[in-house]
């Protein structure tokens, strides 16, 4: 879609003032699928030259804002991590075309907050921290489960920028387990659920998304049993946090989200007593 409002692009690389109606553009894939009546400007990511995705020395792992799904793809085929299965899995719960996975970001589906935001499910599943960067440099520091505050919210300041995402490498060791519901076989996740196996301590964390407004994630200590994970999901998550619109409505949301946390907590526990 033409932003007929637009009336110049500005390469990110050389700094100038934040205004109003600035936007950054990174992908393109949201800000082109409809009209942008308020924005006048856009700053241009696609110049960075930030590497999409490394293994810092720490062995934690450095997504950059600017890393499309492909290159995602790619990288987590590549990586040797025992959780690098949930990289595809989740890249495929797009269902999108190749021509958005060759364009759309993961800083992007991070920064729409969407339910259904896959690159959400990841990283919130595997510990993620969002690195900001405010219109003066200063960094900030915010866990992915805090970032996304509901539907279409997160905890992004105006001019603030997602520069990367950073996954723990004790969380990419981690046995991970997961299942995505569907109204239809090829309609937008309703429900996503993924599980962790801690490698060290045997600490099992269930994280919910697509079913809420905002990822939902909980830690158990030891693999709990049906009815405590029935009950921490209800304790967790409030009435009107489930999402509600075409693709489910909250009652089948709410259900499917035990069912599939519980084929969860059943595979990762069977794993742990192995």
């Amino acid at each position: 879609m033409d932003l007929n409002t637009v009336v110049e692009i500005r390469d990110a690389r050389h700094p100038a003032p934040w205004l109003p109606g600035d936007a950054w553009l990174g992908g393109g894939t949201y800000l082109f699928s409809e009209p942008q009546p308020h924005l006048r400007r856009l700053v241009d990511l696609s110049r960075t030259g930030w590497v999409p995705a490394q293994v810092l020395d720490d062995g934690s792992l450095e997504i950059a804002a600017t890393c499309t799904i492909a290159q995602l793809s790619r990288f987590g085929r590549a990586l040797g991590a025992r959780s690098a299965p949930l990289f595809e899995q989740c890249c495929r719960a797009f269902l999108a075309s190749f021509k958005i996975w060759n364009m759309a970001t993961v800083g992007g589906n991070l920064c729409n907050a969407l339910p259904a935001g896959p690159m959400i499910s990841l990283t919130a599943a595997l510990d993620g921290i969002c690195l900001l960067r405010s219109q003066d440099g200063a960094p900030r520091q915010v866990p992915v489960v805090d970032f996304v505050t509901g539907a279409g919210r997160k905890d992004l300041a105006e001019g603030e920028l997602l520069r990367s995402v950073t996954l723990p490498a004790r969380a990419l060791s981690s046995r991970t387990a997961f299942r995505q519901a569907s109204l239809h076989g090829l309609g937008r996740s309703g429900v996503l659920v993924i599980g962790t196996l801690d490698p060290l301590d045997h600490s099992l964390s269930v994280t919910v998304t697509a079913s809420t407004v905002r990822p939902v994630r909980l830690w158990f200590a030891l693999p709990p049993s049906a009815a405590e994970l029935r009950a921490a999901i209800a304790s967790a998550v409030a009435d009107d946090e489930w999402f509600d619109d075409i693709h489910g409505l909250p009652e089948w949301r709410r259900h499917m989200t035990s069912r599939l946390a519980e084929e969860i907590r059943a595979e990762l526990s069977e794993d742990d007593e192995r």
